[in-house]
């Protein structure tokens, strides 16, 4: 088995995550140093920081209604950062980022499969906005978002975009580029002022005060495993 799968179904981080620790000279196999390519055999002693990965928790999925101002990092040297943030008294990671000024709905778990799966963006999986600008909302300016804007030498993908009023509009994207709505925005020389995520797939934010956290229902999260399959 890849050593990222197996760190992975640990639950101790996402692929992803794994592939920065590798890349770091923070995992070892049988006391060697892991590359990307290397597999792990039963038997075999995987270290991280030179500590043995505690088998493998019970998944947990929570929805966060992140605050502006709260960095999603789990570097702990980075001042209000997420894992500080929440608190939680397991490990457990974001799926996705929301950058610092942004607030709204994170899934945050500690089952990697399930970030992978979410993340890939070839499976258009949705994204939902509410988007406060410092201008009106023209027919022209939602259009020209929805049909893709040129931004990080690519071309965004056709999404939907929807008046809500004279400042706020809804958008619902199936890719996640780095600032991906503040740049397309920038774009039509709007700037915004207040970005909230609402819903990622079936996950919806609902009435979850700001800066409060809750667990997934059975109903919820089988309807994401549903989806994901």
């Amino acid at each position: 088995m890849r050593i990222n799968k197996y760190i992975s179904l640990t639950g101790y981080c996402s692929r992803r995550e794994t592939e920065r620790l590798i890349a770091a000279g923070r995992i070892t196999i049988n006391q060697l140093v892991c590359d990307h390519d290397d597999t792990v055999e039963p038997g075999d002693l995987v270290l991280i920081d030179g500590k043995t990965i505690k088998g493998k928790q019970e998944n947990v999925y929570i929805i966060l209604n992140k605050p502006a101002g709260i960095t999603c990092t789990a570097n702990k040297d980075v001042k209000s950062n997420l894992i500080d943030f929440i608190n939680y008294p397991e490990r457990i990671f974001a799926v996705g980022r929301l950058d610092k000024e942004s607030e709204g709905l994170l899934l945050m778990t500690n089952d990697g499969d399930i970030v992978n799966e979410i993340l890939r963006s070839e499976n258009n999986h949705e994204k939902e906005y509410l988007v406060t600008c410092d201008r009106l909302i023209t027919d022209e300016f939602i259009q020209g978002m929805s049909e893709g804007v040129q931004i990080l030498n690519t071309t965004t993908k056709p999404c939907y975009v929807s008046r809500i009023s004279d400042y706020e509009f809804r958008i619902i994207l199936t890719q996640g580029l780095n600032r991906q709505i503040r740049r397309m925005c920038k774009v039509f020389g709007y700037r915004v002022e207040r970005l909230q995520r609402v819903r990622i797939m079936n996950l919806k934010l609902g009435d979850l005060p700001v800066g409060e956290w809750r667990y997934l229902t059975a109903e919820e999260l089988g309807e994401l495993t549903a989806l994901l399959d």
